[in-house]
């Protein structure tokens, strides 16, 4: 019923060993979490500094057209004039 000694240190080390291996596959799973987390949040910051470029570029697009319509209205004023 009971353990020899022998038996006995054999369950410790199997013990130890479980234990050890759970914590290093916890630890490595914290460890690709976080690199996920660091990738997702330098994506997103890409994503950002894309959508800032891309309102960036239709503001001044929308500042051309503005542009073009004044002159084009100015055009005609003057042609009316005449």
């Amino acid at each position: 019923m009971y353990l020899s000694e022998l038996e006995e240190i054999f369950a410790y080390i199997a013990c130890i060993a479980i234990v050890i291996g759970f914590g290093v596959t916890t630890y490595m799973e914290i460890k690709k979490t976080i690199a996920e987390e660091k990738e997702k949040a330098a994506e997103t910051q890409a994503n950002e500094e894309k959508v800032k470029t891309l309102i960036q570029y239709f503001e001044t697009k929308k500042k051309l057209i503005d542009q073009v319509v004044k002159l084009q209205d100015s055009v005609k004023k003057h042609k009316s004039e005449k």
